[in-house]
């Protein structure tokens, strides 16, 4: 997979993806994107965990050369085509320093002791020649990372461990050209820059382990597909070289390529490994499957409806990352006080080191470890790692039980949803509707039945497909009467103007509420303003709804149920479900306005299928569909449940809610390590050493914080 990714948009942009080795935490991430917004790249995203950096480019803007060139000189290194592996890797850097810092340790650690040690080692030319390759490994490492966050406006932590290494190395060597002993602390300009590789290279690791989410779903793409031939035969070919339309043939066992619809056959298919839901799905001819998915058992041939970047599951990985650039509101104010915290710690290191001396009358070098100790055990990283760690940990766990949810931001605010209002067809109920009966008024039920599917056949509506289901044994192509132009009357039905200048009219019993007092049946037939028909459904209620809104109330979250269907039906309904709140016979238009009014005073989630719920999803706090993800549900909303099942709900709010605590767990931490750790180095009472250490230790409790969200029980 090349590393620099250009997509076409419209009129002239385009979006530009780089991969940019050498970010290590969300400052670095903060000095590339601030650089690149200041160039005049607009939708600027950087992510220093995935190493992604992506950005809209307008043709008057920079060339990807120049960015290219802008990001390196802030120390980064852009991956070219073929990434290629760099000698001087964070691994061989810490082995190489710890090779050289051990026998300084040693015989610090023997002296501290009270015994006489390796008396070679006293030499403070020795000591020189042991600390200078360590030195030298720690100015290119973390010299070249402060100098470009310094011309970024960001500066790092990187800033603070150069500032410290460098002015206790130039102490020691000061020392010893004078000869002396008291200046001389080499050990600890080795241990500061060992110490903290150490720490980089824990973090590192631990930081790979809150991505794996991205790369999970991106291990489920299939390489290659077997396409059908005009002939019958079948030839493999790799995925990138089929087209929308081409016929697949899926045998028992084969992970199913690309989105399609099956075009004959039958089998069950695990779609686990995307909706989170376990047991396989049993799909025939007609019914749409998702690439990635597995046949169980059976055969298919499908015809391939989506490629490339507009599968689902390209579009899952793609929401994935985008969630995990998001940043939440409780990040604005650690990235606020991160900006200034640098430059705050230099200023307090300066003081310590005068305050010391002239105020205290302390010795020179006694004054000079105080102050390089507040250098080296301040921590901005730990308080940069704290919420985007969480969040794509809580990103990530959601997404493998099968929710999509748009970005930290939606995570943080579902977290605190008060109300969730419901719709019912097809989200709290089934939307398989079974035909109870039709009664005809002074026609024949032959041709009432015949109409009603003339006209389901043109309607998007749930209730149509299961109203063709129905008739379909009942009627021929044959007899259907011909329609001439037909409209969609929104909230309300189907107009049809006929051959035979008939107009007929199909829908709630808002049509026909002039022409009956009888509102208790699901659909009315009106021919030329008359009443022919009257049609009843029955569905059912999904079996997991009772318990998942028996749970959410438990969580504190009320329910209610929004509803254009009859006050009857929705009531019946409500009763069923335990909901004392709901509302019935709404238009699209009233039902914005409830969602509207509700949203003013609570935060307020809204429930339903992504397509005739698509305004109120809009407008409600957080929009959650449950509808088809390959089509309208990805756009619509904002949360996403791939298995369309309700229970999912209840790991959304879950999840959420831990994520939330979790960051908050991790921001105490920053804070309050920041806040007791640089007085107590400010008074003299921590090495430097120990401070390097400490301050590596607090980006792994913080991260490692952060990925126990991944495992930990969530009820």
């Amino acid at each position: 997979m090349n590393n620099v990714v250009i997509k076409s948009t419209q009129m002239s942009d385009q979006v530009v993806e780089l991969k940019v080795e050498g970010m290590t935490c969300n400052h670095c991430a903060a000095g590339v994107s601030r650089f690149l917004e200041k160039k005049g790249l607009k939708e600027v995203y950087v992510n220093y965990a995935t190493k992604e950096v992506r950005f809209t480019s307008h043709e008057v803007a920079m060339s990807l050369d120049e960015v290219k060139a802008g990001i390196e000189d802030l120390g980064f290194t852009v991956a070219g085509e073929v990434p290629s592996q760099p000698f001087w890797t964070l691994e061989r850097k810490l082995l190489f320093c710890a090779i050289f810092t051990a026998p300084l340790l040693l015989d610090h650690l023997i002296m501290m002791f009270g015994i006489s040690g390796f008396s070679f080692l006293h030499e403070p030319w020795v000591q020189f020649a042991l600390c200078l390759p360590v030195f030298v490994i720690g100015i290119f490492h973390f010299g070249r990372s402060a100098w470009g966050s310094l011309k970024a406006g960001v500066p790092n932590m990187d800033v603070l461990i150069f500032i410290g290494s460098t002015a206790a190395f130039i102490y020691s060597l000061i020392g010893t050209i004078q000869q002396q002993p008291a200046y001389i602390f080499y050990e600890t300009a080795a241990m500061i820059i060992t110490l903290v590789l150490v720490g980089n290279w824990l973090e590192k690791r631990a930081v790979d382990q809150t991505t794996t989410a991205i790369d999970d779903l991106a291990k489920l793409k299939v390489e290659t597909a077997r396409r059908l031939l005009a002939d019958g035969r079948a030839e493999m070919l790799p995925v990138d070289q089929i087209r929308i339309g081409d016929r697949l043939q899926i045998n028992a066992g084969d992970s199913i390529p690309l989105d399609g619809q099956i075009q004959s056959g039958a089998g069950a298919v695990d779609e686990s490994m995307l909706s989170g839901e376990s047991i396989p799905v049993e799909k025939q001819a007609g019914d749409r499957i998702i690439g990635a998915s597995v046949l169980v058992d059976g055969q298919l041939q499908v015809e391939v409806t989506a490629t490339g970047q507009d599968t689902v599951l390209s579009k899952m990985i793609e929401m994935v990352k985008m969630a995990q650039m998001e940043k939440p509101d409780i990040q604005r104010l650690a990235d606020r006080i991160s900006a200034i915290f640098v430059p705050v710690v230099l200023v307090i290191a300066g003081l310590t080191f005068l305050i010391a001396t002239f105020g205290f009358g302390l010795a020179p070098e006694k004054a000079i470890m105080n102050a390089i100790a507040v250098l080296v055990i301040s921590c901005p990283c730990a308080m940069g790692l704290a919420t985007p760690t969480a969040v794509m940990v809580g990103v990530g766990r959601v997404s493998r039980s099968g929710i999509l949810i748009r970005g930290g931001q939606t995570l943080e605010t579902f977290a605190g949803i008060q109300r969730m209002v419901f719709d019912k067809t097809g989200t709290l109920t089934t939307g398989e509707f079974r035909l109870a009966n039709i009664q005809a008024h002074g026609v024949d039920i032959q041709e009432v039945k015949n109409l009603l599917y003339a006209l389901e056949q043109h309607s998007s509506h749930p209730l149509a497909a299961s109203l063709l289901t129905a008739l379909q044994a009942e009627v021929s192509q044959e007899q259907l009467p011909s329609i001439q132009q037909i409209r969609e009357i929104k909230g309300m039905g189907l107009e049809a103007t006929m051959a035979n200048g008939d107009t007929i009219r199909l829908g709630s019993w808002k049509m026909a509420e002039t022409l009956t007092n009888d509102y208790g049946h699901d659909m009315y037939l009106l021919r030329n303003d008359r009443l022919i028909a009257t049609v009843d459904l029955v569905d059912e209620i999904k079996p997991e709804a009772q318990d998942t809104l028996k749970q959410l109330m438990q969580l504190g979250i009320e329910p209610i149920l929004l509803s254009g269907d009859r006050q009857t039906k929705v009531a019946e309904t409500a009763d069923r479900l335990g909901i004392t709140t709901y509302y019935a016979e709404q238009l699209p238009d009233e039902k914005l306005k409830k969602i509207e009014q509700f949203a003013q005073e609570i935060p307020t989630a809204m429930v339903g299928d992504g397509i005739n719920d698509a305004p109120a999803l809009a407008r409600a706090t957080i929009g959650v569909s449950l509808s088809d993800a390959s089509q309208v549900a990805i756009q619509s909303a904002q949360i996403v449940l791939l298995g369309d099942r309700l229970d999912g709900l209840i790991k959304a709010v879950s999840i959420s809610r831990h994520t939330l605590l979790t960051i908050k767990q991790n921001l105490f931490w920053a804070f309050a390590y920041n806040v007791v750790a640089i007085p107590i180095a400010a008074l003299g009472f921590l090495n430097p050493m120990w401070g390097a250490f400490f301050m590596a230790v607090s980006d792994v409790v913080v991260i490692g914080n952060s990925i126990r969200l991944k495992y930990k029980k969530i009820k």
